[in-house]
């Protein structure tokens, strides 16, 4: 696997790896459960920061 892509499969991975001490939620998850809970701590919505097809 080339470098690239061996760094893209570990950025994949680890933004889908659900986490003990975040009681099961991915990273984004328990990002986006904080956002509902208080809003006022965030600059934006962290749902428009996900990268989509166009990367």
């Amino acid at each position: 696997m080339a470098p690239e892509g061996f760094a893209a499969f570990v950025a994949a991975y680890n933004f889908g790896r659900r986490l003990k001490i975040l009681k099961g939620l991915t990273p984004y998850e328990a990002i986006c459960k904080a956002w509902l809970r208080e809003p006022q701590r965030f600059k934006s919505d962290p749902t428009h920061q996900i990268p989509g097809p166009n990367i």
